[in-house]
């Protein structure tokens, strides 16, 4: 893996991925041993409203970074669907270019059926791939939602991809997603949409002026893309390094990381405490016969939640 072979880490992924026990000790022992060689690239996440283009826009962008001689991973992450898989499935066969390159690697992250499997599986398959010697991380959200703020809190810059017609759309627009980015893009300027996509950036530009940075000591910024002809994808490359060293000469890009660490370590505490509540057989039988005092209106859920953790109902 660390020699760059991509079907060792398509292995080593898979194994993050399993659920059995053995399995599990195996990858972590792995993962061990890789660490020393993680971090080294820069993670970039990237959403969009439907209908943006981010297959298009990382297919271009990802191709155009492994010609530039950089060793490229797309991990796509759908915590919104574990049962159809969202759209990730056609990921793979919607990058044909992208795929071919030797330096790149496309990987659907695993949602493992539960939001905190997303946070650990994908954050692992992230530091395999640091491991393996891709310094360009690109991280696709393909559900809506919570799915954007668990990838703002694995990556480094946070890309929203959104179309012309900003009036319209910002309507719709949640502006919490608004916040979390460093950087947006128009996407599509081509054609006769050039100038409308002219007009939208500055009028993003003007919005995120009011905004408070996603990141400290960044002013997040608004660029227009065309992935069909292959322009504005050096600019954002440009704003991505220009980033990193702002970010960097004022020691954040270490307390970000250090921080998001640290989250993941209470989220998985968290997940866990949950997992070995509800396994125990004797408490199952406990919340449901709670329940049913509770439906029944003999207690109230305060009561019942008391009774669960053996404290006292005053």
């Amino acid at each position: 893996m660390r020699a760059g072979n991509r079907t060792s880490l398509a292995k080593a992924i898979t194994l993050i991925e399993s659920s059995n026990n053995a399995h599990k000790e195996e990858a972590q022992k792995l993962l061990q041993e890789l660490l020393p060689f993680t971090g080294n690239s820069i993670r970039i996440g990237i959403t969009g409203v439907p209908g943006a283009g981010k297959s298009s826009f990382i297919e271009a962008f990802g191709t155009m970074l492994c010609k530039m001689g950089k060793r490229v991973a797309v991990l796509a992450i759908d915590p919104s669907s574990s049962l159809s898989g969202g759209s990730i499935l056609g990921d793979k066969t919607r990058m044909e270019e992208l795929v071919r390159q030797e330096n790149a690697f496309v990987r659907p992250s695993p949602s493992a059926g539960t939001l905190g499997g997303v946070h650990k599986k994908s954050r692992e398959t992230m530091l395999l791939c640091e491991a393996a010697g891709y310094d360009v991380i690109l991280i696709e959200t393909v559900g809506v939602g919570q799915s954007e703020t668990y990838v703002r809190g694995m990556v480094d810059f946070f890309l929203l991809l959104v179309l012309t017609g900003a009036g319209d759309e910002l309507q719709g627009m949640k502006k919490g997603i608004m916040e979390l980015a460093d950087g947006i893009i128009v996407h599509k300027a081509d054609g006769d949409n050039v100038r409308p996509a002219r007009r939208t950036m500055q009028e993003y530009k003007q919005i995120l002026h009011f905004l408070q940075p996603s990141t400290p000591g960044w002013l997040s910024t608004s660029l227009t893309v065309s992935s069909l002809e292959k322009k504005g994808l050096d600019i954002v490359w440009d704003m991505l390094m220009e980033f990193e060293q702002t970010i960097k000469q004022s020691n954040y890009w270490t307390t970000r990381r250090h921080e998001q660490t640290r989250d993941w370590f209470h989220t998985m505490i968290t997940d866990h405490l949950i997992d070995s509540f509800y396994n125990n057989p004797e408490r199952k039988k406990q919340v449901r016969s709670l329940e049913e005092e509770i439906l029944h209106g003999q207690l109230t859920v305060t009561q019942g939640v008391n009774a669960l953790f053996g404290e006292k109902n005053e």
